[in-house]
């Protein structure tokens, strides 16, 4: 008897386990994240992408660094972890992707070419 509820609760621990990290890798993106892109021929670019969720699908743009839209991220895609999408800046069509580092940190490239590094913006919370 005693084994049976032993059993019983491993496999109740383990699929709560399994549903928490589903629900984080899939809430992994959204928000801000400051992004640098190194070595591109204007030098390194500092960029904000936003991402959201709506009716359950990835959206997202585009900011500069005083907040302003530069582009809407179109063909925006996630997988496991990882986002990738393509956007417009500087009158060039630009493809991306980046790749969940750890908590608060991605990391990728732009056109394959280019590096990026991304940190999540933490804000505050409204009391």
């Amino acid at each position: 008897m005693k084994l049976t509820k032993l059993v019983f609760a491993t496999v109740i621990c383990m699929t709560l386990l399994l549903t928490a990290k589903a629900q984080t890798a899939a809430d992994y993106f959204p928000g801000k994240w400051n992004a640098v892109i190194f070595g591109t021929p204007q030098g390194d670019v500092k960029l904000t992408f936003k991402f959201e969720r709506k009716e359950g699908k990835i959206q997202g743009v585009v900011l500069d660094t005083a907040a302003k839209e530069l582009s809407k991220i179109t063909d925006l895609s996630e997988k496991d972890k990882s986002v990738t999408g393509a956007f417009t800046a500087g009158g060039y069509d630009l493809t991306f992707e980046l790749t969940q580092v750890d908590t608060d940190n991605a990391k990728g490239d732009v056109m394959g070419m280019f590096d990026v590094k991304a940190v999540r913006v933490k804000e505050e919370k409204v009391k």
